[in-house]
């Protein structure tokens, strides 16, 4: 069933449905249904509120596209602008902030609550790894049967752990979630 913002509009002899839903597109020349605009020219200049037609006249004019920037705006907010290169610009910046982003992803390190010497080390050195490529990991220990009688051993476990790793930083106590007892490590920031 369509929802309530749809619309027919009638298109050289064919019907077009056109939803007024949250599209990222933009609505360019034709698309525009509002009286009047607030425009802006190709130049930047404030031209003020104009109707909708001086306004297509103007786009026209200058060969360009009238195109509702700001549609929340009272009234809606229209620029004269090259569309495709518009676009294409709003394309670069969004690839552009989405190669800057760093990704910080969570590994974990499971350990359990009788673990000897030799296994406490070897988790340690991958922690180690891991906290030096730049990522947080979460050591976790996750008591079975009757071990949860036990959960202070699994804290004083999981705060060696965290001791015996100068490079990271906690900052809350080991937190009991269900069965399993976890502890969140960060790695501190190099300090050259």
């Amino acid at each position: 069933m369509p929802n309530i913002a749809t619309k027919w509009i009638l298109f050289g002899g064919a019907f077009i449905i056109a939803t007024a839903g949250k599209s990222k597109e933009l609505e360019i020349n034709g698309q525009i249904r509002d009286r009047e605009v607030r425009l802006i020219g190709a130049d930047g200049e404030q031209k003020g509120i104009v109707s909708i037609q001086v306004a297509m006249r103007a786009a026209e004019d200058a060969n360009l596209d009238l195109v509702k920037i700001a549609p929340q705006a009272v009234p809606p907010v229209c620029k004269v602008l090259d569309y495709g290169k518009y676009r294409f610009e709003q394309q670069k910046k969004e690839k552009e902030a989405k190669k800057n982003q760093k990704v910080v992803e969570v590994k974990e390190t499971r350990l359990s609550l009788n673990i000897d010497t030799n296994d406490f080390n070897t988790k340690l050195n991958q922690t180690a790894k891991f906290l030096a490529a730049g990522h947080k990991v979460k050591v976790s220990i996750r008591f079975r049967g009757r071990e949860m009688a036990h959960s202070a051993l699994g804290a004083d476990v999981l705060k060696r752990f965290a001791e015996a790793l100068p490079q990271a930083s906690t900052d809350k106590p080991p937190v009991l979630e269900g069965r399993t007892m976890s502890i969140l490590l960060i790695p501190k920031p190099n300090k050259d």
